[in-house]
């Protein structure tokens, strides 16, 4: 969980990096051509502008806590258990929703920016970035899972089993040997699981983490109150069930209260925290300053790539190539249902946002 806000704090500081260079961005957004400049924007315009994003403000923050809230609360509720049917379902169309957020929303964002004809053309109409940069995020991923399940399984699981070696060494007989093995072995699997899913949590909301600062920040220095509108509407229902899936797979992880608070509050203040920042920014933020584009178009593609690994690796195919869904036809053509649903109801927000 450190390195998750450690994390998190470089991002903020890279975002913060790019605005305080306010007469360089300007002046080369200016000088790259008339659709670089800033607009202007009246003073009416503005003030509804910033009522909107204080409406957005708490508004997102309660879909958040919500969201993310929705599964630890309703833990108790037999239906809403980590194995029960609901759980399932509302998991995957989460699960459908962070995969479009990947595809459909933080992909061509980062496309948009990273192609931007306020960036020199060389390199950077040369080169797909974007892709690469992604691509790169989603190996970067992997091999974060398999060396943290790696170095667990090498220093963890070689620490239970002397534990247990030394239990079983004290006035047990040689016939009792095989069921202490069996018990080992059961416990070493379930810590595994178990190490896996926090792994994912964490990962999981790294990349949300990096997202949500860099809309958050977009639609705080925004305004155009046309344009704010409809995003505090789609950015609800994209923080409610994306918070639903990260809360069900910490509600996987076992965390302790302290850590699911933590993990809750960061979801949940951090877009409505780069709201405030890019509120605070409005007159030192430059959408179309060269250094903002690349800053905010690496960020995307990382974010692109970290949640479409996670969304398509860690939370659907580990679920659909599960015993419980592999062993139930009817319960897996609903759960694809949900996915389907997940991605379409997010797809449909691109729209307008």
């Amino acid at each position: 969980m450190a390195s998750l806000k450690n994390l998190a704090v470089i991002t903020l500081l890279l975002l913060l990096s790019l605005t305080v260079q306010k007469t360089w961005g300007k002046e080369e957004a200016d000088g790259a051509g008339s659709d670089c400049g800033v607009p202007e924007i009246g003073s009416a315009e503005k003030a509804s502008a910033l009522k909107l994003k204080v409406i957005a403000i708490f508004t997102i923050l309660i879909a958040s806590i919500l969201g993310i809230s929705f599964p630890i609360i309703l833990r108790g509720m037999p239906v809403f258990k980590p194995d029960g049917i609901l759980f399932i379902l509302v998991k995957a169309f989460a699960s459908g929703v962070i995969l479009a957020t990947g595809y459909v929303h933080v992909l061509p964002d980062s496309f948009e920016c990273l192609t931007s004809p306020c960036l020199p053309e060389y390199p950077w109409a040369k080169f797909p970035f974007t892709t690469f940069i992604a691509m790169v995020a989603a190996v970067l991923t992997l091999m974060m899972d398999s060396v943290a399940l790696s170095y667990y399984r090498k220093h963890g699981m070689s620490k239970r089993e002397a534990e247990n070696d030394e239990g079983c060494g004290h006035g047990h007989m040689h016939g009792h040997g095989h069921s202490h093995g069996v018990g080992a072995k059961k416990l070493d699997e379930g810590a595994s699981k178990l190490l896996r899913y926090r792994i994912i949590a964490q990962v999981l909301e790294l990349g949300i983490v990096v997202h949500s600062v860099v809309i958050g920040l977009s639609m705080g220095a925004s305004e155009n109150a046309r344009t704010i509108k409809p995003l505090i509407a789609v950015l609800c229902f994209h923080q409610f069930f994306e918070g639903m899936g990260l809360g069900g797979c910490i509600l996987q992880a076992e965390y302790k209260a302290k850590m699911k608070a933590v993990m809750v509050f960061l979801f949940s203040v951090i877009t409505p925290f780069g709201i405030a920042l890019g509120i605070a920014l409005t007159h030192v933020y430059s959408d179309n300053s060269p250094a903002s584009l690349i800053v905010v178009g690496v960020l995307n593609a990382i974010s692109a790539g970290l949640l479409n690994y996670m969304a398509l690796v860690d939370l659907l195919a580990a679920d659909f190539m599960g015993a419980q869904l592999q062993s139930n036809m009817k319960l897996q053509m609903w759960a694809f249902m949900a996915v389907l649903l997940g991605i379409g109801g997010m797809s449909v927000m691109a729209k307008w946002a």
